[in-house]
């Protein structure tokens, strides 16, 4: 192979999805490649164009963007784009436009449908990457997880170091240890009113001090940089990002009008992109051991605080943690087929209770089961299932997701069954209630198919969204059932606090709050026959059914989406200052805001639960 060749093929077999690619394929990508020079501000790809290349970034970096012009994603060496368009029509569905000088490969289409069909990993990758976008993104609308909202502010976390430019170089380089800081402000105190003049950074020590053994007492004036780029307070994260990139320099000053706010480093930024959940998904996606998803773990909470202190909704902040939950569990399948290897009958592995309805926070346990073939014969198969739950059940554990106290588990026997089974479960659990089953209802009844033969569990939602709605003994006791779990309100709107225990003082916003309300939107969705799991869309089913008014649906929609985003601010409070979250709120750690409104969304559900007793005729006491 020629020397140029060579280089090329041992630059992409660096990089996903090539890195694990057969030395056939790889040698057929290099053959086939042509080599592109755009300068910066080139556009390399506009809207609707007839593309035929798989573009892969060699050096520099381009920018892709959606058809509104709003800015996308980024991509740098070693990436790809183009790849949307040529799994569709072959049409550019996003533009792409260079922000540096970029030196790009172009791989052709007739390559890249080569690998797709030849390489299941390339195909995963490319496929993959489209979905978990757009599952992350949940909604045009949401701001949350881009850096194009977020003010550069947000990155700043402690007052900015500064000194005089007078100060010398063994005392700056003080300074800056002991404060822990990677760069110094200089300021001119010559004035009234000092004035930042320069800047020196860890970088500027090693190149322009140690590096020529500069004296210890050399004024530090005489090697700091001059002429600073500095950036608004008013500015956007994004913007300090292209500044920083155009400028070529890695600290960045931010003031308000003479006032300095603060620096923030390249650094900040990057350590602020991997907390998205968009980023979360991939990274996970990404790692081959269980180690790996393990570290990934650690980052699960900063992107849950990051989403709320950028005022993302509820149902927001759910769906992306639920995603974030569906991607470990699917990994972990992965993983766990490739060490067992393949399943020896088809199966499907469904996620319960929050997760399933995407309304998970980050208090939250571990609620899975199996469906599996109905040509599965426990004696030869039922070993490998069990193996497989078990990895799947013990490294959602190492990544933070604990094991369900109730045994609701694939690792249970019980929940690791044929579909018959389970149309037998579902089957008697309707016509046959009683106290178990309505508790099973209550978890089994919010399922969600996630990795496998996925149409085994959309013929349970099938049959229970049949059955159920036909059943008025089942819709009663469940409906009795839902009215179990009060809201903390008493006669006189004054909270009613737990007495007793730990949590004395307290009241729980999951248990006397979220739950009652998805407990009994539930009743409401199987009686309309609704196959939606999340409370917010069982609610938009249920309106059009006309079982609740539209004003009613509404008080329910405002209800659940003030209880729940008041639990998820306690919690990334919480989090924040160190401590462990919980869902146990004290009425003095709350505003007088937020308390005169859980009162209003409390009376909400009361009213609604008095509602749900006379539509079911479910008074007859509270426990079947």
């Amino acid at each position: 192979m020629q020397a140029e060749l060579l280089d090329i093929r041992n630059h992409i077999a660096q990089y996903p999805p090539f890195n694990d690619m057969p030395e056939e394929l790889l040698e057929r990508i290099v053959a086939g490649i042509e080599v592109v020079y755009c300068r910066a501000g080139t556009q390399i790809l506009e809207l609707g164009q007839s593309n035929h290349w798989l573009h892969y970034v060699r050096s520099g970096a381009v920018e892709i963007y959606r058809r509104s012009g709003e800015l996308y994603n980024r991509v740098g060496e070693g990436q790809i784009f183009g790849q949307f368009g040529l799994l569709m029509n072959k049409k550019v569905r996003f533009p792409v436009k260079a922000i540096e000088d970029s030196l790009i490969y172009k791989i052709p289409d007739e390559v890249f449908q080569y690998l797709w069909e030849q390489d299941e990993n390339f195909a995963d990758f490319v496929e993959t990457e489209d979905r978990s976008r757009l599952r992350s993104a949940i909604s045009r609308r949401e701001k949350s997880n881009e850096l194009m909202t977020a003010k550069v502010t947000r990155l700043i976390s402690r007052e900015p170091v500064s000194a005089p430019t007078t100060v010398r170089l063994q005392e700056a380089a003080r300074i800056m240890t002991e404060s822990g800081v990677s760069s110094l402000l200089l300021m001119d105190e010559s004035g009234d009113t000092p004035k930042l003049t320069g800047i020196i950074t860890d970088r500027d020590l090693r190149t322009r001090a140690v590096t020529h053994a500069l004296a210890s007492e050399t004024p530090i004036c005489e090697i700091m940089t001059e002429g600073l780029i500095t950036i608004s307070a008013r500015s956007f994260i994004f913007e300090a990002m292209l500044t920083m990139l155009h400028n070529n320099v890695h600290h960045l000053p931010v003031v308000e009008g003479d006032e300095v706010r603060g620096v923030v480093a390249l650094s900040d930024i990057v350590k602020y992109e991997s907390q998205s959940s968009l980023f979360l998904v991939s990274n996970i996606y990404q790692q081959k051991h269980v180690k790996g998803l393990k570290k990934v773990s650690l980052d699960v909470r900063d992107s849950f605080v990051r989403m709320v202190n950028e005022d993302a909704n509820s149902h927001m902040v759910g769906s992306a943690m639920a995603g974030i939950g569906r991607s470990f569990s699917q990994k972990l399948l992965e993983l766990g087929e490739e060490h067992l290897g393949p399943p020896p009958v088809p199966y499907c592995y469904m996620a319960l209770g929050s997760m399933a309805r995407d309304e998970q926070l980050v208090v939250t346990d571990q609620d899975n089961a199996m469906i599996l073939d109905d040509s599965f014969i426990p004696e030869q198969h039922d070993e490998y299932f069990l193996a497989l739950a078990k990895f799947v059940s013990d490294g959602l554990a190492e990544c933070g997701y604990t094991y369900c106290t109730g045994d609701i588990m694939a690792t249970n026997p019980k929940w690791r069954q044929p579909l018959k089974v389970w149309k037998q479960y579902f089957t008697q659990w309707i016509d046959s209630p009683n106290g178990e089953t309505l508790l099973n209802s209550n978890i089994f009844f919010d399922l969600d198919g996630i990795h496998g033969q996925t149409e085994l569990a959309e013929q349970l939602k099938t049959l229970i969204a049949d059955k159920a709605s036909s059943s008025q003994r089942f819709l009663t006791l469940l409906a009795r059932n839902a009215l179990n779990r009060t809201p903390p309100l008493g006669f006189f709107r004054t909270f009613v606090l737990e007495e007793d225990g730990k949590q004395q003082k307290t009241f729980n916003l999951k248990r006397r709050g979220t739950a009652p309300l998805s407990d009994l939107i539930r009743v409401h969705a199987l009686a309309c026959g609704a196959r939606s799991q999340n409370s917010f869309e069982r609610l938009r089913d249920i309106a059009k059914t006309k079982l609740l008014m539209e004003d009613d649906a509404s008080n329910l929609r405002d209800a659940l989406e003030f209880i729940s985003i008041v639990r998820i601010r306690h919690q990334a409070l919480a989090i924040e200052e160190g401590r462990e979250p919980d869902n146990n709120v004290r009425p003095e750690d709350l505003s007088p805001f937020e308390r005169s409104h859980l009162k209003d969304a409390f009376q909400v559900v009361s009213n609604a639960q008095k509602f749900l007793r006379f539509r079911y005729n479910a008074g007859g006491g509270r426990n079947v």
